[in-house]
């Protein structure tokens, strides 16, 4: 297995603002790619949606509006992401080193994938657990619409992959490891990586809440699977953050959306 990306990257020199900015921007743009990309999935699962849309704003417009304001947002968590990253070892080292034309390190896509396929197993053999005990639908025809379009599925994978990653991972994540370090002079020992870890797991679980409340009431059953199931994959997705890089991340978050919104509904549906 290749050095941790928080031991190896410690002690490199600082690295100019304007590259993080770059990359940064890089990142916003394809986050703003996978926002559009995530509006055929919303309409189908919440297709009440349509009806919150101002009549005088088209569907195009809106999508534009919204991926532009993605882009914003996220360049900015990147940035700031990025930032800190140095500071206690976590990076994107692959992008860094595409965009920058430099020697790109090795990136264990195999392995990420493969993490991100078991993630999304395991979440898919966990769910009858709580299956018997979830409330109706609130929009019935929605939920069997959701199932049996694997295209919009693929499509919301991109979303999940790119946007939700730079949220929890080299946002929220870098963000706890680094408050956590800042009450120690060393780097940061495995234990703040893990507490920190969790902390953006259990915060990405709770950030599916709003998205199951168009779909479901929010009753203990469902804001319990919500949470539980999603934290599993944020765990995951953590730590090859830590171990190896933002890229790895993506990737297996990625790969388990395809499991759950592509193989799944092909499967189930």
């Amino acid at each position: 297995m290749s050095e941790p990306i928080a031991d190896s990257l410690i002690d490199i020199a600082p690295v100019p603002l304007k590259e993080d900015l770059k990359l940064a921007g890089f990142l916003g743009v394809l986050a703003a790619l996978a926002t559009a990309a995530l509006f055929p999935y919303l309409l189908v699962v919440m297709p009440q949606l349509l009806a919150k849309i101002p009549h005088w704003l088209p569907l195009p417009a809106l999508i534009v509006l919204q991926s532009l304001q993605a882009a914003l947002l996220l360049t900015l968590l990147s940035f700031l992401g990025l930032c800190m990253g140095h500071r206690v070892g976590l990076d994107a080292p692959w992008l860094r080193a595409l965009l920058f034309r430099r020697p790109r390190p090795r990136l264990h896509w195999q392995m990420a994938m493969a993490f991100g396929l078991f993630a999304g197993l395991l979440m898919i053999g966990l769910d009858p657990l709580f299956a018997p005990h979830m409330p109706a639908p609130l929009h019935p025809q929605a939920a069997v619409a959701a199932q049996a379009s694997a295209a919009v599925g693929f499509l919301a994978s991109f979303y999940g992959g790119i946007g939700e990653e730079l949220q929890l991972r080299l946002f929220m994540m870098t963000l706890l490891v680094w408050a956590l370090s800042l009450f120690t002079r060393n780097r940061p020992r495995a234990g703040i990586f893990w507490i920190a870890i969790v902390a953006a797991a259990l915060l990405f679980g709770a950030g599916h809440l709003p998205a199951a409340a168009q779909m479901w009431p929010l009753d203990a059953v469902v804001v319990t699977r919500i949470i539980v199931l999603n934290s599993l994959g944020g765990l995951v997705f953590g730590w090859l953050y830590w171990k190896h890089g933002l890229e790895s991340a993506m990737l297996a978050h990625f790969s388990a959306d395809l499991v759950l919104h592509v193989l799944a509904p092909l499967a189930f549906g």
